[in-house]
């Protein structure tokens, strides 16, 4: 009896160790909106191979400035152009995807100037692009699953504050989602506070065009050391592991589909915050097919 007993609970152990790597399927998020011949929004969340699609960029705002959205050749905001979108963002989410605003980009104008700042910002995104009213929504009257922060420049003061503020407008109905993409040296220069408000939901972190902790060909230490930095110390629901979708689509950073396989995704999916991979971006990730070679291993 003994014996048999050590010997259920050895399958058990083993059982329940498949059932902990199985619950830890992750999904793919991608960034759209800054290449005119990525196909449409509807058209993207169709492919069925993201769970997350995040419209770049908010890429004017704070500081006193007229918010402005910035889709390059998709829509032109200026003439209203942009709300056409609606429809398709609804579509997005009929099919189980998830369409987030992201703020910022690289090129953006953009900076939070106080406390009073941050909270005039994150009322804007609640009346015309979440849940509230207004009479001018740039992308109609469609309600976006929340706002991502891609913050490359400006200042570092006041996000944590609007993300607070954009995290308490879940207790009005539908939850809004806060998600961020800080760059992999740790602690971010521009998010790093922020991050450590505890209410980002997935948090991808862009290990690329950072080559001390970015994947290089045969060397995946010091990705794994970052990784793990990450994963323990910032309270977020999820990680995701950021990556170009093309060599062209970064400077650095590009990771093979067989590494990726082979070496990569063992090592990170040991962690009980993984969430899968974001890719920057769909333009790119037409021309390679990286997401399609990779959906079934993340």
């Amino acid at each position: 009896m003994a014996f048999r007993s050590a010997m259920s609970m050895t399958f058990l152990s083993l059982l329940l160790l498949l059932l902990a790597v199985g619950s830890n399927a992750g999904g793919i998020a991608v960034y759209w909106g800054q290449n005119g011949n990525e196909g449409t929004l509807r058209e993207t969340c169709a492919t069925g191979n993201y769970d997350s699609v995040i419209l770049a960029f908010l890429a004017t705002f704070g500081n006193g400035q007229t918010p402005m959205i910035n889709l390059a050749g998709h829509c032109d905001p200026y003439s209203n152009g942009c709300t056409g979108l609606s429809s398709d963002i609804e579509s997005c989410q009929a099919e189980g995807v998830k369409v987030i605003l992201s703020l910022g980009g690289a090129a953006g104008s953009y900076s939070l100037t106080s406390t009073a700042d941050a909270r005039s910002v994150a009322t804007y995104l609640w009346n015309n692009f979440l849940g509230g009213q207004s009479s001018s929504r740039p992308l109609g009257a469609a309600v976006l699953d929340g706002i991502d922060f891609d913050i490359e420049g400006g200042t570092n003061q006041h996000w944590g504050e609007l993300a607070r503020f954009l995290s308490a407008y879940s207790s009005r109905g539908k939850k809004v989602y806060i998600t961020a993409a800080p760059q992999c040296p740790f602690p971010d220069a521009w998010i790093g506070d922020a991050l450590k408000t505890g209410v980002f939901d997935n948090v991808w972190v862009q290990f690329y065009n950072n080559p001390p902790c970015q994947y290089t060909v045969g060397d995946v230490g010091n990705l794994e050391d970052a990784w793990n930095q990450w994963t323990s110390d910032i309270p977020a629901t999820k990680i995701f592991l950021g990556l170009p979708a093309s060599p062209e689509a970064a400077g650095s950073g590009f990771i093979p589909v067989a590494d990726l396989k082979s070496k990569v995704m063992p090592i990170i999916k040991g962690s009980d915050k993984y969430g899968g991979v974001m890719l920057w971006s769909k333009y790119y990730d037409d021309r390679s097919g990286y997401s399609s070679s990779i959906k079934n291993d993340v």
